[in-house]
């Protein structure tokens, strides 16, 4: 494979910035994978970011409402992945604040209905920690799952599944 050069590499980032909204980290990821010079990678970025190629406030936005819509990814979880992209922490709060709590709530809840079919547990207590530590890792927080639970449990959703 031929090696490109900066007009080049220039042209390829700008068009792989436009499929899909791009954090700074990928594109600078993509230009040393293609060993270009730092200076060069630099001024790659610099210009993207001039033209609105690049802009991380955008990509947040997009990465939460994304992670969150498809994925069913709680804000803990998304807010550690933005840190691993090098997002700003004003960002990632910025973005994060766009979610609505009721709709972030019936997100939780849903999961959690739907995961309390699939589980299997020998008594409540065992069901009910297996259900918050999935709710955990999937990035919510132990005091959000907990209250879903227990609306669960008081609306004697969980009595509908049988222990094994």
């Amino acid at each position: 494979m031929k090696k490109l050069n900066e007009q080049e590499m220039l042209h390829r980032m700008a068009a792989y910035c436009s499929s899909a909204e791009r954090c700074e980290q990928d594109v600078r990821q993509k230009l040393v994978k293609a060993e270009l010079e730092p200076e060069a990678v630099s001024r790659i970025i610099n210009r993207l970011r001039q033209e609105k190629f690049i802009d991380e406030a955008r990509f947040a936005r997009a990465f939460v409402s994304d992670k969150f819509r498809f994925n069913h990814w709680g804000k803990y979880k998304i807010r550690c992945e933005l840190l691993r992209k090098e997002i700003s922490e004003e960002e990632i709060e910025l973005a994060l604040s766009s979610l609505e709590m009721e709709e972030y709530d019936q997100v939780l809840m849903d999961l959690l209905k739907t995961k309390m079919k699939s589980v299997k547990a020998k008594d409540e207590r065992e069901r009910y920690y297996k259900l918050l530590r999935f709710a955990v890792g999937r990035g919510f927080q132990p005091a959000e799952a907990g209250a879903c639970l227990k609306r669960l449990w008081q609306g004697g959703y969980h009595e509908e599944f049988d222990m094994d």
